[in-house]
């Protein structure tokens, strides 16, 4: 029972990490006959991890259509952000007062190591680590859950718009989190909970105002 368990967290560890890398698209289906032939296994652990990454709210599994990844409508969207306005900051707020000066350090450090980043799967890692270091001494685990969801079913999105940001030239990010790690390192609960909140509502209404280039991917892997 325990290796057919770890075979599964491990299965549902390699998909997560091709979901969460943009390697399998929203909306893909999940071919379970293929997977366990890749992998070596039997389809009932690769069924176990399925199960696993929808719990996590990445894949979405329908009678007899089988495993998708799961895909958002704009709505869907729209409320994911708009969710991440209003707990976010909570979860900052939590952490800010406990984060220790080696805290501060690994912020700078991912900081500086983001504003010279060109490399947009390294740019999505950093962004992610910067904004959990912020929140890593928080006490409300629950709260964190909800958080790291959301960033996970949306982070596919998150991919997509940082491609055209980056291709238009836009910095616009970095001066985001020089902001808030300034706010953070002074102790500034309130002026960080803003900056937060900027940065997250810049990103929503990015993403509403190109969702057009985002669907057309997202068909694209409906109908294969």
């Amino acid at each position: 029972m325990a290796s057919s368990g770890a075979a599964s967290q491990r299965i549902a560890d390699i998909l997560a990490e091709r979901i969460l890398a943009g390697e399998i698209a929203p909306g893909a289906r999940i071919k379970q006959d293929e997977l366990a032939a890749e992998l070596e296994t039997s389809r009932i652990p690769v069924r176990d991890a399925l199960r696993m990454l929808e719990a996590r709210g990445l894949v979405v599994m329908r009678p007899n259509t089988g495993a998708r990844v799961a895909s958002l409508s704009l709505r869907d969207l729209e409320v994911s952000y708009e969710i991440r306005e209003r707990i976010e900051p909570l979860l900052l707020a939590e952490s800010m007062p406990h984060l220790t000066d080696g805290d501060f350090a690994d912020l700078k450090r991912v900081m500086e190591r983001n504003e010279q980043v060109t490399d947009i799967d390294e740019a999505i890692a950093l962004g992610r680590e910067f904004h959990w270091i912020t929140y890593r001494r928080h006490e409300t685990p629950l709260l964190a859950q909800i958080v790291e969801r959301v960033w996970d079913t949306t982070q596919s999105y998150r991919r997509a718009y940082l491609k055209l940001a980056f291709a238009s030239g836009s910095r616009t990010h970095d001066v985001e989190h020089q902001l808030l790690y300034d706010a953070v390192i002074r102790g500034e609960v309130e002026t960080a909970q803003a900056a937060l909140v900027l940065h997250i509502r810049r990103t929503r209404i990015g993403l509403q105002r190109h969702a057009h280039r985002f669907q057309s991917v997202q068909t694209a892997a409906d109908e294969s």
